[in-house]
């Protein structure tokens, strides 16, 4: 009989042995898996930042990575790319905000119509909602709706067709309007629209929305697919600006503990979501190197390499966690990236006003 609980137990679970010295490239904060991804499953993708890299993971590892809203035929890639088509699942930008993916999915299936009309950007107007994936704008509202209503088709197809659908949390705090509700990705006057605080204001969900928010979502999708899996992961990418008065390193970890916290009792509430730890493979509190670039928020290639290694070796290949090697694991290639993200139109805006 072990004299105390702690005998026995394996090595992942102590930090000297799982974390202390494992080399660059060789921490693997997986140690199980609900469920694995194969060949055949299609893989939708929706949230901040930091998921494109998975989604251009899945594009380019032989899974079915879920593309609703495609691009017409003969429409140049350099032109697909500039209007997001296949940067997500559906055409839906930035989904920073539990907050703003419940309302989406509201959205698509009728349940909330909100009031905010088109945003005026010069001589044309763009959607509140995605207002960068036209980068050209759209004519007129009559345009901007017909191509809206495409895009919500999609949308619930991705919620409905998709066998396994990954989420990721990005952000606490956003921009909504006073009126209804309504979360916009970025805040009004920044991708158009003009800013009006009797209409809008600044919200930083808490855990208690956060949670809530991420519940219903998932009980949501689950309602419309009813053998979906969910994998949820929260974004290592630091905000680029707060609009708490307060250092913007604070607002960073409040928001990522809150994020991360919600995603963990999801993951205890129901057994068909998982969550994959990204955040924490990259954090540089936890990681034998630092994989962020000198801006110290854009995570550099090595660390997004090592986090979709990781991701492969356990929901694609199912091999079970072992303690790293006592050699660094050389990351695999990984070839000029681009990434679209809506939030850092706020520090062009910020330039730009200067």
């Amino acid at each position: 009989m072990a004299s105390h609980p702690y005998q026995g137990i394996g090595d992942h679970q102590f930090w000297s042995r799982a974390v202390t010295w494992a080399p660059p490239g060789g921490l693997d904060a997986v140690v199980h898996t609900r469920f694995g991804v194969g060949p055949d499953d299609r893989v939708g993708t929706m949230g901040s930042c930091f998921a494109q890299h998975l989604s251009r993971h899945l594009a380019r590892s032989g899974l079915h990575y879920f593309v609703a809203e495609a691009a017409p035929d003969g429409m140049r890639a350099e032109d697909a790319l500039a209007r997001q088509y296949g940067v997500f699942s559906a055409r839906y930008g930035n989904v920073y905000t539990v907050a703003q993916a419940l309302q989406l999915f509201e959205r698509a299936y009728g349940g909330f119509a909100p009031q905010e009309q088109p945003w005026a950007r010069g001589e044309v107007v763009v959607d509140p909602f995605r207002p960068l994936v036209e980068p050209d704008g759209f004519a007129d509202a009559a345009a901007l709706e017909a191509d809206r209503d495409c895009h919500l088709a999609a949308t619930r197809s991705v919620f409905e067709d998709s066998d396994v659908f990954v989420f990721t949390l990005g952000l606490t705090e956003a921009w909504r309007s006073r009126a209804d509700g309504a979360v916009f990705a970025t805040a009004p006057g920044v991708n158009g629209g003009s800013w009006d605080p009797e209409r809008y204001e600044f919200v930083n969900f808490g855990i208690d929305d956060v949670r809530g928010g991420l519940f219903a979502l998932c009980e949501s999708i689950r309602s419309v697919n009813p053998d979906v899996r969910i994998l949820l992961t929260v974004s290592p990418v630091p905000l680029i600006a707060t609009y708490e008065d307060r250092h913007v390193l604070v607002s960073t970890t409040a928001s990522k503990a809150v994020l991360r916290v919600a995603a963990d009792e999801a993951h205890r509430r129901f057994d068909f979501v998982d969550y994959f730890p990204s955040f924490e493979l990259i954090s540089a509190a936890t990681t034998p190197r630092n994989h962020y670039a000198p801006d110290l928020r854009e995570v550099e290639d090595l660390g997004v390499a090592h986090v979709m290694r990781t991701f492969t070796q356990h929901y694609v290949e199912g091999r079970p966690w072992a303690a790293a090697p006592s050699a660094p694991v050389p990351p695999s290639a990984s070839g000029p990236r681009s990434v679209v993200c809506d939030e850092e139109t706020v520090a062009a805006a910020i330039a730009a006003s200067s």
